[in-house]
């Protein structure tokens, strides 16, 4: 048995049992990746896939047992390039981050200038994605960190942390009726044409919820997942847009007056943007430097206790 064979079985589950698709991503023939798989399943002397035809169906009994050796086997591989680029240049490489386009846009500008300043060498990798994506670009090898806020904890596979506390705020044109309200209500917002997030971006979860438990049906007019699409829009009078705070905090010197914010945690709850790294990964000097950029409340110490299994959580 191979690593090749290892990495045609990965492959094949990553592409829903797909050989064309997996050969393709491998850049290898289907015939070549199939005949490897055969070969693996002979030499362990059972079944990893069961098929119709020449067709994979599904993963055997036994086959669940191989698949989770193999993810182990693959990680530590990855870990071992790791180590080694690691203290054979201690200060270059890549860093992979995989966000959404709220925290690339908003919160890691400062902590990348911040890692570039340090580490002159490190080039900078940003993926961005809807947060399962994040989560699953970690658990694919992709990126190093994730930050997101939502759906990155539902992981089994990935070690956690949180990051920073934010709300949710509400950006309306200043002429319009409810500029002047400084606290406002769901039943204020209720009548109005929304503009806000893709149910699975930046919180829009508390946001329906916070309407549900009043039993309002809120109007939602336009849903995006980039904040400046939302403020554009409400600047052109569309609506009244609901965004992060992050997005906001420039908003009198970016709008020209034309928009103000109200403050919206008393409505739709805080908040908590999570760090995520792989369980089991090796993580470079710079990864943990990076964390440490990112958010004061994270340190080297804290994080390698939490990848080891010591620490599940902590509060902020």
């Amino acid at each position: 048995m191979n690593l090749h064979q290892f990495r045609f079985v990965q492959e094949a589950l990553r592409h829903k049992l797909n050989l064309t698709e997996a050969a393709r991503a491998l850049h290898t023939s289907q015939p070549g990746v199939s005949k490897a798989i055969i070969e693996l399943e002979e030499e362990l002397g059972i079944e990893i896939f069961a098929r119709h035809g020449k067709r994979l169906k599904r993963v055997t009994e036994p086959g669940e047992h191989v698949v989770r050796s193999i993810e182990i086997i693959m990680r530590e591989v990855a870990n071992l390039k790791r180590i080694g680029e690691q203290f054979s240049a201690q200060d270059s490489g890549t860093l992979s981050i995989a966000t959404t386009h709220t925290q690339a846009r908003y919160v890691l500008p400062q902590p990348v200038a911040k890692l570039r300043i340090a580490y002159p060498k490190v080039n900078i990798a940003l993926h961005q994605g809807t947060p399962e994506q994040v989560a699953r670009m970690l658990l694919d090898d992709v990126a190093e960190v994730g930050i997101a806020t939502e759906s990155l904890a539902q992981f089994d596979e990935l070690v956690t942390l949180p990051c920073y506390e934010w709300e949710h705020m509400i950006v309306l044109p200043a002429a319009h009726r409810l500029a002047a309200v400084e606290r406002l209500s769901l039943e204020d917002l209720v009548h109005e044409p929304l503009i806000t997030y893709h149910p699975s971006f930046t919180g829009r979860t508390r946001i329906d919820q916070a309407f549900a438990a009043r039993r309002l049906v809120p109007r939602i007019a336009l849903e995006a997942i980039d904040s400046d699409v939302i403020t554009t829009y409400v600047r052109l009078g569309l609506g009244v847009g609901i965004v992060a705070e992050m997005a906001v905090r420039d908003l009198p010197t970016l709008s020209g007056g034309e928009l103000v914010a109200r403050p919206a945690g008393h409505l739709f709850g805080r908040n908590v943007a999570r760090v995520a790294f792989r369980k089991g990964a090796y993580l470079r000097h710079f990864v943990y430097k990076f964390a440490e950029f990112l958010s004061e409340r994270l340190d080297r110490k804290l994080i390698e206790r939490a990848m080891t299994g010591h620490v599940a959580d902590y509060e902020i």
